[in-house]
């Protein structure tokens, strides 16, 4: 049966709220809390502030880096550095100037010596005997020049007495010429006078040649002094070579530095001369060999300031540059490159620059070879360059 609902009139009407039964979700979910009053959104400006804070570091950050890398690119480029630099010292062979046995090292392998050691010396028993006989050559020659000058002066006295005698021929046979000639004597009573007056002009002759020979003797001067006679000097240069010879066999340090490769050298052991038997590494004149890439050498001259720092040793060392080579080290090569073929390909080269150490930074811890890394000061920033200063 349908019932017919009626309006209700106005006014008659009321709302009645009927409670409605939770469903499962709706009680798993935590109830809300209520909404904070309108004073609490007031801070949602905030996100406003904070976006303008990030566009300002966006621009003045970059700004910052860019305006601090420009100072420091114009204000560096005034040092030059490389890391391919050792350091380099005086290496001498030792050698025996003369040959002989060996009678005694007295050096050890890697020890340090001072100028004037002694390292080894050679038997000198035969070069004492050597300058015996050179002294005794000597004494010979100054004895022989007393003879000449003895010779010169018997010479000498012949020919006088050749003169004298020729003097009295000549007198005797004027006056028999003048006898003959007033025909008070006959010819032939002047044949042996005459023949007497020939005899003593031959005698003077041969004099003179005798004084003639004894004054080459004596160097053609019969007043030399006996020392200063050639054969004399010779016999004083035999005597001071002697003595040198007997010196070298004591073979001393050159310079103070590290003996190398004397492990092999034992006493008794023979030497000829000139062999190379050890190696001094004269460690008080070191210095820097710095192979310079050829784009770095536009602003590096001489006397220029150079820090060194060696790997083997904490601290930095002080120095100038000295020179700076004539050519790339692959000049001086054995077989130099040659680059003309086709395939040839642009290399940078490295010019070798000699750093001189300064005294106080020169030690006896340096060994040659060592590596290190240089930088040498050339005074002029990269502003400076573009200005041209």
């Amino acid at each position: 049966m349908n019932a017919r609902v009626t309006e209700p009139k106005p006014g008659e009407a009321t709302v009645v709220t009927m409670p409605r039964a939770e469903t499962r979700a709706e009680k798993s979910t935590p109830p809300q809390q209520p909404e904070a009053p309108a004073q609490a959104a007031a801070p949602v400006a905030a996100p406003k502030k904070k976006g303008s804070r990030r566009l300002i570091l966006m621009i003045v950050v970059p700004l910052v880096l860019v305006v601090g890398g420009g100072y420091f690119w114009l204000t560096g480029g005034r040092y030059e550095d490389t890391d391919n630099a050792n350091v380099e010292q005086a290496k001498v062979s030792l050698s025996a100037d003369i040959s002989g046995r060996i009678s005694g090292v007295n050096a050890g392998e890697n020890q340090f010596v001072k100028a004037g050691d002694v390292l080894f010396t050679i038997d000198p028993e035969p070069y004492q005997i050597a300058l015996d006989q050179a002294n005794a050559a000597l004494a010979t020659a100054r004895v022989n020049v007393e003879q000449l000058k003895v010779a010169y002066g018997t010479a000498t006295a012949t020919l006088n007495s050749a003169q004298a005698t020729l003097a009295i021929r000549k007198d005797a046979f004027d006056r028999q010429n003048a006898l003959v000639q007033q025909g008070v004597n006959s010819n032939s009573a002047l044949d042996d006078v005459k023949l007497a007056y020939q005899q003593a002009q031959a005698s003077v002759d041969l004099a003179n040649q005798q004084v003639a020979a004894a004054t080459a003797a004596l160097g053609g001067d019969p007043a030399i002094a006996t020392d200063k006679h050639p054969a004399v000097l010779a016999a004083v240069a035999a005597v001071d070579a002697a003595k040198r010879n007997l010196a070298k066999t004591t073979v001393v340090a050159p310079a103070d530095g590290v003996v190398s490769n004397v492990s092999s050298l034992n006493a008794g052991q023979f030497i000829a001369t000139g062999t190379t038997i050890a190696t001094l590494v004269e460690t008080g004149g070191s210095w820097v060999e710095a192979n310079f890439k050829e784009t770095q050498l536009t602003d590096i001259k001489i006397g220029q300031p150079a820090t060194i720092a060696v790997d083997a040793y904490p601290g930095k060392l002080t120095g100038t540059v000295e020179s700076i080579g004539a050519a790339t080290g692959a000049e001086f090569s054995l077989i130099p490159a040659q680059n003309a073929t086709g395939n040839w390909v642009k290399v940078v080269q490295r010019i070798p620059v000699r750093i001189k150490l300064d005294a106080s930074a020169t030690n006896d811890q340096l060994r040659s070879g060592m590596s290190s890394t240089v930088s040498v000061d050339t005074g002029r920033s990269t502003l400076d360059k573009m200005l041209g200063h």
